[in-house]
């Protein structure tokens, strides 16, 4: 494939996945300030909401699944302690 037609395919993949990206990063910051906030339930939502984002990113081919799997453990975790520390 010539290069110029690699580099357009390129140009219009990134277009394409910017704004997937920005919402994946977007739902992962609410999620983690809404942990940091100590409201349970809000953070539940939050965090729910965030890790189908991740889900949707690795369908889409915009993450590796493996970042994804650890970005959804370490929220989870800290999840969690937000949780324990709560009761």
């Amino acid at each position: 494939m010539p290069a110029k037609k690699a580099g357009r395919q390129q140009v219009k993949r990134a277009v394409r996945t910017r704004g997937d990206r920005t919402e994946t990063r977007s739902a992962m910051t609410k999620a983690l300030r809404s942990v940091e906030s100590g409201d349970v339930a809000e953070a539940e939502t939050a965090v729910h909401e965030a890790l189908s984002t991740l889900d949707r990113a690795v369908q889409k081919g915009i993450l590796h699944k493996n970042n994804v799997n650890r970005r959804k453990s370490r929220m989870a975790a800290r999840l969690n302690k937000m949780k324990a520390a709560a009761e």
